[in-house]
């Protein structure tokens, strides 16, 4: 076999068999495949919030977005990549909660700066923020709170998404949501249920991007129906 090994990937088997005019086998292609496209949510993350990042700015608003929802999607991709990182998964299994957080972080700051005044609540919550996540990151818990953290980590994410479906219901809009933004969290976390299994990763790491797949899909089918019942109203009223 030709030994063909780039960040990780084997390319070798696949290299060989098209050699010989030979289609490579399905153990040969399909980790072949969850590599590749693990890498490419890594490269798509670096940019999948910056639209609704952009689109805040444009518009100096964050009309219909839950700051709470934010918030604890902040806390989620903290202990989901703080996990990973203790785990000793391939930066192609999760790379790209890296970027994820980042974004998170500046998006949180801009809501933060276009909802002044800020209640103390949420300084409070901010400055707990700060002084924990970097204990998390570092690994310097006791294993078994890391789990139930883990563990807690997908009822987080669940319930950071709740409030903004709630938000979008009862407003019957989705304000200042991103459509490209929740377009590349749903599709992500449907390439991610493939490349974790993939990758043998925990089960308790699949079953996150299935709950991802399940909200951000319900966050994406209310800004396409919402959407479509304003464009519709516009025409009305030209």
């Amino acid at each position: 076999m030709v030994d063909m090994k780039f960040l990780g990937i084997d390319f070798g088997c696949a290299v060989g068999s098209l050699s010989k005019g030979e289609f490579p086998e399905k153990d040969c292609v399909l980790p072949l495949i969850s590599k590749l496209l693990g890498y490419c949510i890594v490269a798509a993350s670096t940019t999948v919030k910056l639209p609704q990042i952009l689109r805040i700015l444009k518009h100096s608003s964050v009309r219909g977005l839950s700051v709470v929802a934010f918030e604890l999607e902040v806390v989620g991709y903290t202990i989901a990549l703080a996990y990973c990182l203790h785990k000793g998964l391939p930066f192609s299994a999760y790379g790209e909660l890296a970027f994820l957080l980042i974004q998170a972080i500046i998006l949180v700051a801009i809501i933060y700066y276009f909802s002044q005044p800020l209640g103390m609540k949420t300084w409070i919550r901010a400055l707990i923020y700060c002084a924990i996540a970097p204990t998390i990151l570092a690994g310097q818990i006791d294993p078994l709170l890391f789990e139930a953290l883990y563990a807690s980590q997908h009822a987080i994410f669940f319930f950071a998404r709740i409030p903004q479906i709630w938000e979008n219901f009862k407003n019957k809009s989705t304000g200042e949501l991103s459509f490209l933004t929740s377009l590349m969290n749903f599709g992500g976390s449907m390439v991610r249920v493939f490349t974790s299994i993939q990758e043998k990763a925990p089960f308790s790491v699949v079953m996150g991007s299935v709950i991802g797949i399940a909200t951000n899909g319900a966050i994406l089918s209310q800004i396409v129906t919402y959407q479509q019942r304003a464009a519709k109203k516009e025409k009305k009223t030209d």
